[in-house]
């Protein structure tokens, strides 16, 4: 089965994956649908956050990657409806981000991408999604986004 991530700077040394912090665990969407990936990342990125690209990529190999890097891996099918706020987040990212302007220089190494598709990461910080910081606001920005999560 083919599922659809969010990368950052893929398909370079400095690929990162994007994940979110939640309760203490990183958690890596994975989207069954691409209109899905393309509409969170359209989110992302109204956010001011980096923009990511989205990638089919097969399950089994996000899995075994999300695995071995301690990684939870949360398939969001076609047609999800969250029941709790904690799943809200797999509809829309939180409102602010986690400071991510270092991701890239936190990779102590990183290997070349697998038949996959799937950058062996070992050590690599994830690009994450997280309550630290908050975004500068721009009243464009701002009211894009409550134009999109109002489609929610």
């Amino acid at each position: 089965m083919r599922v659809h991530v969010l990368l950052f700077d893929a398909g370079t040394d400095s690929e990162g994956i994007h994940s979110l912090e939640i309760a203490g665990r990183t958690v890596v969407l994975l989207f069954e649908n691409p209109d899905d990936a393309e509409r969170y990342a359209g989110l992302l990125e109204a956010q001011d956050f980096p923009v990511p690209t989205v990638e089919a990529l097969d399950r089994e190999d996000v899995d075994l990657f999300c695995r071995e890097a301690g990684y939870e891996a949360r398939l969001i099918e076609s047609g999800f409806v969250p029941s709790n706020d904690e799943e809200r987040l797999f509809m829309a990212p939180p409102q602010s981000n986690r400071d991510v302007s270092n991701w890239k220089d936190d990779a102590v190494s990183n290997e070349a991408v697998s038949d996959g598709g799937v950058a062996e990461q070992q050590g690599v910080e994830p690009a994450r999604q997280g309550l630290e910081t908050e975004p500068e606001s721009n009243p464009e920005l701002d009211e894009l986004r409550r134009r999109l999560e109002g489609l929610l």
